[in-house]
């Protein structure tokens, strides 16, 4: 089997890896005023980079990094910024360097889960400042950057579905290496669970309890998964659900799981777009499919649900989001996750989903509770990272190669960075319609997980 990760904007599924191959033809001045500047981009206080000449830059005994290849980290960071530094990871150009001080950490170089551990922790110092780096490197870089990085695939009706496909059509055996046995493939709700299992099914009830989920209830699940949230509810609360998804093979998986729970007569998975579906729900629950969306299209989604929601229906929603300004400058923009992880994703405001749902016509919902999970997120990740760690005999079993284990390395520590330092954030939602809030006298409980 051929790799399975590539850029969707350049070649198909699995053709390799030829786009990492890069000229090393950045002058000498500007590959040392290129690493000048990340280098002055670090918290000198808190973390550090070590250099191959043995200098350590930085704090002597916080998380580090170590530069393998500083030609090579310099071209793709001036001519690709973040994107470019998460390509250098990938081909070695730089690593984690778990230990802390200079020279030997003590650790093997196969302790995969070590350096990444290195990777996460200085990833989450990084995370304040790396809006500064790409804002001062743009400075000199930016119409390189415009001229070198494609644009993000769209998400019409058939952009969606190659995009999905793309990140959740890998095969199933590789997904079970590292979620638990509920194959739950989003944050768990680590406030009072100590294991992964039951930080998922705390936060499946929870979401079910947001959206007033009880017996009789007509559930849609918009982007199902592998379909535990809808095999549950149909089990626990005696619901009717539909469950919607774009991929072919999670749908398959999930009609699976509804006949091993006994309840395929009340579970049925449609592999459809939630613009193409429907029908009346009272309930409805979306696990972190909005980020999926695209922001040219978040209108139609907002105005989706609320023509799928009953006249005195519930949501549910668990999204990531971005401060808003961060959520403006990156509209467009295409990074490293954009090639590699979720092409086409964009991140929401709490703002602007305020905006689409309860502001675009006044009246139609209110959010009615709102949580923030991304405590529990860095921990749902960790959990990821250290099974996928210790399973990657397991992934080259099924045919995927160095890169990719260290795109998904790469990946797995970056976010669980970025909800460690709250660069970006994950929330659950209840909304429900204002005539009925207006009868409960609620308005937007914030509780923080």
């Amino acid at each position: 089997m051929a790799s399975r990760v590539r850029p969707v904007d350049e070649v198909r599924l699995g053709e390799g890896w030829g786009h990492l191959e890069r000229d090393r033809d950045l002058p000498a001045w500007l590959a040392r005023a290129t690493l000048r500047a990340f280098l002055a981009s670090i918290d000198h206080r808190r973390h550090a980079v070590l250099l191959p000449s043995g200098e350590r830059v930085g704090d002597p005994a916080g998380p580090c990094i170590r530069i393998v290849d500083e030609a090579d980290l310099a071209a793709r960071l001036f001519s690709q910024g973040s994107l470019g530094f998460g390509e250098a990871f990938i081909v070695g150009s730089w690593r984690g360097h778990p230990g802390g001080g200079s020279g030997h950490s003590g650790h093997p170089p196969e302790d995969v889960r070590a350096e990444l551990d290195a990777v996460a922790e200085w990833l989450t110092i990084y995370a304040e400042r790396i809006d500064r780096f790409e804002r001062s490197l743009a400075r000199l870089a930016r119409p390189v950057w415009n001229w070198r990085l494609p644009q993000a695939r769209g998400n019409d009706l058939q952009g969606a579905k190659a995009n999905i496909s793309a990140h959740y059509d890998l095969p199933v055996e590789f997904f079970r290496l590292f979620l638990d046995d509920t194959l739950t493939y989003s944050c768990g709700l680590f406030t009072s669970a100590t294991s992964l299992r039951d930080a998922q099914i705390a936060k499946v009830e929870r979401l079910l309890d947001l959206a007033d989920v009880q017996p009789g209830t007509r559930l849609l699940d918009i982007g199902c998964g592998w379909g535990f949230l809808a095999a549950h509810a149909a089990r626990t609360r005696d619901v009717e659900v539909v469950g919607i998804t774009l991929s072919g093979p999670q749908a398959g998986e999930a009609r699976e799981l509804a006949r091993e729970f006994g309840v395929a007569d009340r579970v049925r998975i449609e592999v459809t777009d939630y613009r193409q579906h429907h029908g009346e729900y009272d309930a409805i629950v979306s696990v972190e499919m909005l980020e999926a969306v695209g922001s040219d299209h978040w209108a139609a989604y907002a105005a989706s649900l609320d023509r799928l929601c009953a006249a005195d229906g519930r949501i549910a929603l668990q999204a990531f989001t971005y401060p808003h300004q961060r959520m403006v400058r990156s509209k467009r923009s295409y990074s490293w996750v954009d090639r590699y992880i979720f092409p086409g994703g964009e991140l929401i405001s709490l703002a602007e989903l305020d905006r689409l749902f309860c502001r675009q016509e006044p009246g139609r919902f209110e959010i009615q509770d709102l949580s923030r999970l991304s405590g529990s997120y860095g921990v749902t990740l960790r959990h990821w990272r250290h099974r996928f760690s210790q399973a990657l005999d397991q992934v080259r079993d099924l045919g995927f190669d160095d890169n990719f284990i260290r795109v998904w390395l790469l990946y797995l520590a970056y976010f669980e960075a970025g909800f460690r330092a709250r660069y970006l954030d994950v929330w659950q939602v209840g909304l429900g319609r204002t005539s009925r809030s207006a009868a409960r006298g609620s308005r937007g409980r914030l509780s923080i997980a």
